[in-house]
């Protein structure tokens, strides 16, 4: 089945879809509520996690808001990483008392059904009426939208899609991610937290909505820049060729890999170049020969990860520790790591031939291979690719090294390698061994 048609992700025309690249994390914040703003009957929107914090007040102020003018919203979020509990727990109640506002978690956390444990929601959507759509790979929290300086900021990539023709809505790739989103929501997986809440919750509920109705007056009077910035997403796009939205099944443990079958395919006919970028790298024995060149005959592939220094997930960076110099010794992969001690990379994305892109919330591990809902959006389209090739050729230059094949990196006039304290450095090559275990899982 990995053999698959990459025809269909081709388009010899102009379609009615066209495409934004959202890169700076201003910008990703501004954008989403202009979304949410521009929304006059549907939204549906389905998350990962949501981090406590200044931006998850700007986002839930501006569900809100959405849902007292009439939208009817729908919230889907992960039944375990929601964190919609204990100081954010009100956001629940709110929710669920207010009348135009649905929410649902996929596969809450059971104890007593550990196989439901690893089916994870890991999508980053949103769907505005027939019109518009964002992908990527942020989650709501402060370091997905921190400027320069922000410990611990997370760099990350989101791609708004303009259906430009709405009376032809079941030709634009909106229509797949409706669908999508539709399903997910619809699946026995997908419960409704609170049917019903108490007294003391519909107080609380009260409370809340109404900082939440108040929020904007001073937050916006401290921020006024949020509030000046004009988001003509019409003038910001790319045309496009073609928009195909592709993603994981829904269902429970070892899940067949949808999306890493159209990837590979990708990555087998990829004549020219291949690009990826993922904030973790860790290929299984499958995976690995997916890197080899007697499989993908490109004439370059070009891999960014985050360095030990960067990353903030010691495990997953464990895992990657294993194949790291085997995919630094494949002759045809140049495999760099971007350098910083207060920033990491989470963007996911792949480039094909400098025509194909591929954005979404896949990483290149098991656990977006096999075990959790995945999401991305493949984009037929020359003027996007060359914007979205730009970005990561500048962090790729400015901000990253190359890995060589003994592990250590190349010189570089212009990047130093970043101090890794001991204690990070020894505490990730002792979890190196029993994830060696757990790969499956990273």
């Amino acid at each position: 089945m990995n053999n698959l048609n990459v025809d269909r992700f081709y388009g010899d025309e102009h379609s009615q879809d066209r495409v934004a690249l959202v890169e700076d994390p201003f910008d990703a914040g501004l954008a989403r509520v202009n979304l949410i703003e521009s929304a006059n009957h549907s939204l549906d929107i389905s998350y990962h996690v949501l981090h406590e914090g200044k931006a998850s007040e700007v986002f839930f102020s501006s569900i809100i808001s959405a849902a007292d003018r009439g939208v009817q919203v729908r919230v889907l979020l992960d039944g375990v990483f929601h964190n919609l509990r204990g100081s954010m727990k009100d956001i629940l109640y709110v929710f669920t008392d207010h009348p135009n506002i649905q929410l649902k978690f996929y596969e809450p956390l059971d104890l007593s059904r550990p196989w439901t444990w690893n089916n994870r929601l890991h999508d980053k959507l949103i769907i505005i009426d027939k019109k518009y759509a964002m992908i990527g790979g942020r989650n709501i929290g402060d370091k997905y939208f921190a400027p320069e300086g922000y410990e611990g900021a997370s760099n990350d990539r989101d791609v708004v899609i303009i259906n430009t023709n709405q009376n032809l809505f079941h030709e634009s790739v909106t229509s797949q991610m409706k669908d999508y989103f539709d399903d997910v929501w619809d699946h026995e997986f997908s419960k409704v937290p609170l049917t019903q809440l108490s007294k003391r919750q519909e107080v609380a509920a009260k409370e809340k909505l109404n900082l939440l109705r108040h929020f904007p007056e001073t937050f916006y009077s401290t921020y006024p820049e949020f509030i000046q910035k004009d988001m003509n997403w019409l003038e910001q796009s790319f045309p496009t060729n073609k928009i195909t939205f592709i993603h994981n099944p829904i269902s429970r443990m070892n899940k067949e890999p949808w999306v890493w079958y159209e990837l590979t395919s990708l990555m087998e006919h990829a004549e020219k170049s291949i690009l990826i970028q993922s904030p973790y790298i860790i290929p299984n024995h499958d995976m690995m020969k997916h890197l080899n060149e007697d499989v993908v005959t490109a004439d370059e592939i070009l891999m960014l990860t985050n360095s030990l220094a960067a990353t903030s997930n010691m495990i997953a960076y464990s895992g990657y520790m294993k194949s790291r110099e085997d995919i630094a010794t494949y002759s045809t992969v140049d495999l760099y790591e971007f350098q910083s001690s207060t920033r990491q990379l989470h963007m996911k994305s792949f480039l094909f031939d400098s025509r194909i892109s591929v954005v979404g919330s896949f990483n290149f591990d098991p656990r977006s291979t096999f075990l959790s809902t995945e999401s991305m959006v493949v984009i037929d389209s020359v003027e996007f690719a060359s914007a979205l090739q730009d970005e990561v050729e500048t962090v790729l230059t400015e901000q990253s090294l190359l890995v060589g094949s003994n592990g250590s990196y190349d010189r570089s006039s212009h990047v130093e390698a970043e101090h890794v304290s001991f204690f990070k450095a020894a505490i990730t090559k002792m979890l190196s061994i029993p994830m060696r275990f757990f790969q499956y899982m990273l």
